[in-house]
Formats: C-alpha cells, sequence, structure tokens
C-alpha cells in the first residue's frame, strides 16, 4: 500500500487530512531521512496497522536499515518513556526526582544522528501528550541545529498521521453502507 492508497481511504468529511498528508509526504522542510523517520515513527505511535503499513511501505526504502531500525527503536522507547515521564510530571512530589529504572540505552545510542532520533521521539511524544517528553525532546533538537519550522513539520506530520489513523479507526468501526 502507498500513501496514496492510503489517501484514498479517507472520506469527503476529512479531506483536510488527505491534503495534508500528501503535502507533507513531499515537505522540503525536513531532510529526507528525517521525513521518512518522523512518518514511520508517528505511525507506529498512531496503533493502526494500516495506517503503518502503507507508510512504512511508502517510507521504509528510503531509509537505511540503521535508519529504519532508529525509527522504530523512537516509537518503542517513548511509548515507554512517555507514559512514565507523564506520570511523574502530573503526579510530581519525590516521583520526579527517583531513578527511573528503565533500559533506553537505544537514546544514547540511536545507529543515526542524535538530532534525528530526538524528532523522531519529539513527533511520537507530540502523540502521546507527554509534555516532559516534548519539552526534553525539542530542547535537544534545537540543540542539535534544527530549526523550530523543522520542528513544527515534525509535529505537524504527528499530528497528520494520527489524525488519519483516527479517521481510519472510526470508518472501520462504522456497519458496512
Amino acid at each position: 500500500m502507498s500513501i496514496d492508497a492510503l489517501k484514498a481511504r479517507i472520506p469527503d468529511y476529512a479531506k483536510d487530512i488527505r491534503l495534508n498528508l500528501g503535502t507533507l509526504a513531499a515537505d522540503p522542510t525536513l531532510t529526507p531521512q528525517q521525513l521518512a523517520g518522523t512518518f514511520i515513527a508517528s505511525a507506529l505511535a498512531s496503533r493502526n496497522a494500516e495506517v503503518t503499513r502503507a507508510i512504512t511501505d511508502e517510507f521504509g526504502t528510503k531509509l537505511s536499515p540503521e535508519a529504519l531500525a532508529a525509527a522504530r527503536s523512537a516509537a518503542a522507547v517513548m511509548a515507554m518513556n512517555n507514559i512514565y515521564y507523564r506520570f511523574t510530571h502530573m503526579v510530581g512530589g519525590e516521583y520526579p526526582n527517583l531513578p527511573a529504572k528503565l533500559r533506553m540505552s537505544v537514546i544514547g545510542r540511536p545507529g543515526v544522528d542524535k538530532a534525528d532520533f530526538e524528532l523522531w521521539s519529539l513527533a511520537v511524544s507530540a502523540i502521546n501528550g507527554c509534555e516532559m517528553c516534548l519539552q526534553a525532546h525539542e530542547a535537544a533538537v534545537r540543540h542539535g541545529g534544527l530549526t523550530q519550522e523543522q520542528v513544527q513539520t515534525a509535529v505537524r506530520i504527528a499530528a497528520v498521521v494520527h489524525g488519519t489513523a483516527a479517521v481510519l479507526d472510526g470508518e472501520d468501526a462504522l456497519p458496512a453502507a
């Protein structure tokens, strides 16, 4: 499946999402690796099999095996971290001062440029709604030389991929017409 096939599945009531998906798939703000990895990490975070397959089919071949593994790793480690750090941030007290005691070595050695991995982690954190992780990863990518426009593009991709997944989940839940 391709992005075009995925877009064809989006109903007219969500045409803005369909149009944004097409536009962002060719966005020049990010490098090809950053763009492809952001799409793949966001698709995995969306938890929709059809969206994940279509986006991986479209963008997976544009990444080296190491970059594809890193995009997947960003989605995986953030699925864990976003829950833990959102808890410590929301509950407060002494929890933020306790060691996490969670293995997350991929963050230190992702196998790709650190700024790219951090950007993918940022996109996943936007989908998962972890303020603490968003702030940390935004600071890391900015420190790594990325611009506000690049950060915004990554979050726009996350938003549109998540919106696509939500629409298709809703459509699949409806009785056949």
